[in-house]
């Protein structure tokens, strides 16, 4: 089959070129690497999101990307509110890195990605998330505090971010539900499915803290 006929040749050609840029952030020529982290990143970002936050990233990605992207998600779990540390663990794991490597490995990807996706599409990503996850993500590690806290008020914070992120994405599911759209979807049945799924995420943030 010559690469004329072959309809999947841009598509590979496409993902090829954003692992190219994503390995140039990393600092390396190994593909398979920048793969492996590449999909930990896409993963735990994917989790941390609703389903709604979920899909409009994948809208970003080339045809190849979003494949792996969407490789194991459940949408009736997310999302998932692991904090820093968790997801510092996670990435090592799935990334086959130290956990000290994480942070730069980590924004090295985010700066990568900020360059190919839409301006300002990360930003409004990264806006969705903890503040600590936030900096982590850039490649920052964690953000410093003026003073030390003792676990429980750090604990206490955390959950508190939690429950504002989780209301501020209710409130955009049901928004997003009593938009006019030019379909032949009564709104009826929008604003009902929008409805059922800020309850789901009222619902997931409560048994988090629980």
């Amino acid at each position: 089959m010559t690469h004329q006929n072959d309809p999947l040749a841009r598509a590979q050609q496409t993902a090829h070129e954003w692992l190219k840029v994503v390995a140039e952030r990393l600092g390396t020529e190994d593909r398979t690497y920048t793969h492996r982290v590449l999909r930990a990143w896409l993963h735990l970002v994917r989790d941390r999101l609703t389903v709604d936050g979920a899909v409009h990233l994948a809208a970003q990605l080339p045809e190849f990307l979003r494949g792996i992207y969407f490789e194991g998600w459940v949408p009736s779990r997310v999302p998932i509110r692991y904090d820093t540390a968790e997801f510092t663990t996670l990435f090592a794991h799935e990334g086959g890195i130290s956990p000290a490597d994480v942070p730069a490995t980590a924004g090295a990807i985010s700066a990568g990605l900020g360059v190919l996706f839409s301006p300002g599409q990360l930003d409004h990503v990264f806006a969705q998330m903890p503040t600590g996850l936030r900096s982590e993500l850039a490649g920052g590690g964690p953000t410093p505090v003026a003073a030390p806290r003792d676990s429980a008020e750090q604990l206490r914070l955390n959950a508190l971010e939690d429950r504002v992120h989780a209301l501020t994405d209710a409130v955009s599911a049901l928004a997003h539900g009593f938009e006019e759209l030019p379909t032949e979807e009564p709104s009826g049945s929008r604003a009902a499915r929008a409805a059922q799924e800020a309850h789901r995420i009222l619902m997931v943030a409560g048994t988090a803290e629980t």
